[in-house]
């Protein structure tokens, strides 16, 4: 199973983008986080698909993510 980094941003006018580093161009967009999370799971399906189609290489992922905690 391969498992990539997803980043999932709320902008300013309060929907939610979703995009992940290693899969460029493959990206979501919704009025609601649960909604993005779900679009950008069919994202990756349909993106992964047609990679496979065109015959090109599936990225194995290489984006690691880490929380900093920062004492305000």
């Amino acid at each position: 199973m391969i498992q990539y980094a997803v980043v999932i941003e709320r902008g300013e006018d309060g929907g939610y983008g979703a995009y992940l580093p290693d899969l460029s161009g493959c990206v979501a967009v919704a009025a609601t986080e649960a909604e993005v999370r779900r679009l950008i799971r069919e994202a990756v399906k349909i993106h992964l698909r047609g990679m496979r189609e065109d015959g090109d290489p599936v990225p194995q992922p290489t984006t690691q993510v880490e929380y900093v905690a920062l004492v305000a």
